[in-house]
C-alpha cells in the first residue's frame, strides 16, 4: 500500500531558542516526524515573501516534505516565536499578525495528496477567523478524513469555547495534563489521568484521547480501554517539540498502522524522549536508528 496522506494544518514559523533558530510550529514538527515514520505528510500553512520564508521552504524541501500547500505572501512576514527556557521547559512569545495567520488553500487539493486520510490541526492556528474558515474548507474538501486535534493552549490565544468546539468534531484528541485541567475547570492537573480522559470523552464524544504527563509518561483512552506508558528517562536538552513527535507516532500507530495501543504508546515515548534529549523540535534521525 502507498503511504497514507496526512495533512498538517497550522503555523509555520521559526523558533528562536537560546542556542539558535530552529524551524518550528507544531504542524510542521508533526509533519517532519510523520515523514520520518514513513507517512506522506503535507504541511498546510503560509510564509512571508522574505528571507525567513524562503529559508523555511528550503528547509522543508531538504526534509523532502511537499510545499505545494504552503503559500507565500508579500503582505505579512514569516512567523516567529521567541522561546525562553527554564531548566529545559519552554516559555513561548508568539509574534502576532504574521503569514500563518492567513492560510490560503487552493480551489482544489493537489491530486498527489488524495485521498486525504488524516487531517492534523491545533488550537493555536485558530486564533484568526481566516484560519477557522480555511480549516472548515479543508474539512469540506476531505469529508472522509480522520480528524486529529492537537490542543496547544498558548495564552492569550486559548479561547476555551473554540477549543471545545474543535474537540467535539474530531477523531483523536491529544493534550497534556495541564491543558486537560484547564478544560475541565481544575485548579491543577489531576493525579488521576484516566478520570480526566474519561471526563473529556463524556464532554466531547471522542473515544480516542491521549494525555501526556511530561517526565511521568502518557495515558491513552482508546475505545473505552485505558493504556499507560512510562516516559523513557533522558537528560533533557529542551522539551520543545517533544509532544509533537509523540503525536506523530500516535497518528502513525493508531490511524495508519492500526496496531495495538500499547505498541504505539511505547514507540511514541521513545521518540519523545529522543527529541527532549536533543536541541530543537526536529533533530535528524532515521526510523531504524530509534526503533
Amino acid at each position: 500500500m502507498p503511504p497514507l496522506n496526512v495533512l498538517c494544518f497550522g503555523e509555520a514559523l521559526w523558533d528562536c531558542l537560546p542556542e539558535g533558530r530552529h524551524l518550528g510550529g507544531a504542524p510542521l514538527n508533526v509533519a517532519y516526524h510523520l515523514s520520518r515514520l514513513g507517512c506522506s505528510a503535507w504541511p498546510v500553512s503560509r510564509v512571508g515573501d522574505d528571507s525567513a520564508g524562503r529559508e523555511l521552504l528550503d528547509q522543508l524541501q531538504d526534509w523532502e516534505l511537499p510545499i505545494e500547500l504552503v503559500g507565500t505572501t508579500p503582505k505579512w512576514q514569516t512567523g516567529l516565536v521567541n522561546v525562553s527556557l527554564d531548566e529545559g521547559c519552554p516559555t513561548f512569545h508568539i509574534v502576532e499578525d504574521v503569514a500563518w495567520d492567513y492560510i490560503a488553500l487552493p480551489k482544489s487539493l493537489p491530486g498527489s495528496c488524495k485521498p486525504v486520510d488524516v487531517i492534523v490541526y491545533g488550537s493555536l492556528a485558530q486564533r484568526t477567523a481566516n484560519n477557522r474558515e480555511a480549516l472548515q474548507h479543508l474539512f469540506d474538501a476531505a469529508p472522509d478524513a480522520l480528524k486529529v486535534f492537537d490542543v496547544n493552549l498558548r495564552p492569550p490565544f486559548d479561547e476555551l469555547a473554540r477549543v471545545w468546539t474543535l474537540a467535539r468534531e474530531t477523531s483523536l484528541i491529544k493534550l497534556n495534563d495541564e491543558e486537560a485541567a484547564i478544560l475541565l475547570g481544575q485548579s491543577s492537573p489531576s493525579k488521576n489521568i484516566e478520570a480526566s480522559a474519561r471526563a473529556l470523552r463524556k464532554q466531547t464524544g471522542c473515544d480516542r484521547i491521549c494525555i501526556t504527563v511530561g517526565s511521568a509518561g502518557a495515558g491513552l483512552l482508546y475505545q473505552d480501554l485505558w493504556y499507560w506508558v512510562d516516559a523513557v528517562p533522558v537528560q533533557v536538552r529542551d522539551t520543545v517539540g517533544a509532544g509533537d513527535s509523540f503525536l506523530a507516532a500516535l497518528v502513525q500507530g493508531l490511524l495508519v498502522l492500526a496496531e495495538r495501543p500499547e505498541a504505539t504508546l511505547n514507540r511514541a515515548a521513545i521518540l519523545a524522549s529522543f527529541v527532549a534529549g536533543s536541541d530543537g523540535a526536529t533533530p535528524d534521525y532515521a526510523f531504524d536508528d530509534l526503533f
